[in-house]
């Protein structure tokens, strides 16, 4: 079994691990631009081109499916990547957690970057999933930025005003884009209020994981051999892993897996 994955930079590297926790022995395919990141700045249909180049890229090397592991991409290019790989290529996008958040009931803060935030996007999500309980929007500037250059002065600042925006009484959390996942655990401590219950944090990257096994029929197998092989793909070039996503467990993770050769 072969998955793909794409992404501008290193926001795929939570979807990527999980993929891997649950199936050691794919073949893995992470497809990046760093010839045009960032993503976010674009206009949509520059960068759904961009989108589409990266993702032709990946379908080269005869995936099964694969993941947009990137909430931005999925946002403005989901439709036409269906269109380009379908059926052939089952495509899995990245959603926020929304549905699953607002379950739990309590105050719910979205941390997205700031051109999702107050975005028809993500107040027809809120709309849809989260209509009974309060929801409070958090832009989180530059943190998707300082993430993916592993810039921890920059990560704890972006964290630190973030979290000045986050309510106090928020129970909740929403991870509104890949980048933050990698960091989970700080922005759990930011948050975090002394004397209340544990703030409960929602990423997507288990649940689309799953997804992606579900429509190849598959099922998770965490105790398989763990044979599968990692292809790296930078604007659609052979590499490896950027040095920065070393700096995070996912990264480490996948830095043991044999090159496909």
């Amino acid at each position: 079994m072969k998955i793909a994955l794409m992404d501008s930079g290193i926001g795929l590297l939570a979807a990527t691990a999980a993929v891997r926790r649950l199936r050691p022995d794919a073949d893995l395919v992470l497809s990046l631009d760093p010839d045009g990141m960032p993503w976010g700045p674009r206009t949509p249909q520059d960068l759904t081109e961009r989108a589409l180049a990266v993702a032709e890229a990946a379908a080269a090397r005869r995936p099964e499916a694969l993941i947009v592991g990137c909430n931005t991409a999925t946002v403005h290019a989901l439709t036409a990547l269906r269109a380009r790989l379908e059926p052939d290529i089952p495509v899995v996008g990245t959603v926020p957690a929304i549905k699953p958040a607002a379950a739990g009931g309590g105050h719910l803060a979205i941390w997205a970057t700031p051109a999702t935030t107050g975005s028809p996007y993500q107040q027809n999500l809120i709309r849809d999933f989260a209509g009974g309980v309060p929801v409070t929007e958090v832009p989180c500037w530059g943190l998707a930025e300082a993430v993916e250059h592993a810039d921890e002065a920059a990560i704890d600042a972006a964290v630190s005003a973030a979290a000045a925006l986050t309510p106090d009484d928020v129970t909740t959390v929403v991870l509104g884009c890949t980048h933050y996942e990698l960091v989970a655990e700080r922005i759990r401590t930011a948050v975090q209020r002394p004397g209340r219950a544990p703030l409960v944090l929602h990423g997507s990257a288990g649940a689309v994981a799953a997804q992606a096994l579900r429509r190849l029929g598959e099922q998770p197998a965490p105790g398989a051999t763990p044979h599968g092989t990692l292809t790296v793909l930078l604007s659609g070039r052979e590499g490896v892993l950027p040095t920065s996503a070393l700096a995070y467990a996912e990264g480490r993770l996948l830095q043991a897996v044999t090159p496909a050769r």
